[in-house]
């Protein structure tokens, strides 16, 4: 997968976290601030940036830098995700499931705001596990990277367009029910 110029993209960033970090030292506890930050145009195209500095401002810049290095694009079904997948990322796991129009985004906390910033509008999620923020952006993150469009996996088994159609068709008229919504 090759890496997304953030050029010409619109992007948006929304700011998931904001953790204050001490170090003692000598004198006493120097503090810094580590922003974890998520960016995307809404139309598929999603990164996230963790970022460290003294100030809140600067680690947020940082993040945004950081969130523009690691865009991925990911395929989209309308305003919904084309199937169900799991995202798993050290202890945590992010189960997301395609909703019918009108649903709207069903998620909590950072999945929420990486689901708002990618532009999905219709999806039901739920995250599994442990709690820390940074794992369950990643694990969300994962989940993205494993959807795949229904013609693309049609292509790579070697069928054509007009097979997959004949065989949706064919399934409708036997009332079986199909995996598009």
């Amino acid at each position: 997968m090759g890496r997304i110029d953030p050029e010409g993209l619109n992007l948006k960033d929304k700011v998931v976290f904001i953790n204050r970090v001490a170090k003692v030292v000598k004198g006493g506890r120097r503090f810094s601030f580590a922003a974890l930050v998520v960016l995307g145009d809404g139309e598929g195209t999603v990164g996230i940036g963790k970022g460290k500095a003294s100030e809140v401002p600067e680690a947020i810049r940082k993040a945004v830098e950081g969130a523009k290095k690691t865009l991925i694009r990911f395929p989209l079904k309308g305003r919904t995700i084309p199937h169900r997948v799991v995202g798993l990322y050290g202890s945590n796991s992010v189960v997301m499931n395609p909703a019918k129009n009108g649903t709207g985004l069903i998620a909590g906390g950072p999945v929420r705001a990486l689901l708002e910033v990618a532009g999905i509008h219709d999806i039901v999620a739920k995250s599994l596990g442990g709690h820390n923020p940074f794992n369950t952006v990643r694990a969300t993150l994962d989940g993205l990277m494993k959807l795949k469009d229904f013609d693309v996996v049609m292509r790579m088994r070697g069928r054509g367009e007009e097979e997959s159609i004949d065989k949706e068709k064919s399934d409708e008229d036997r009332g079986v029910k199909t995996g598009s919504r």
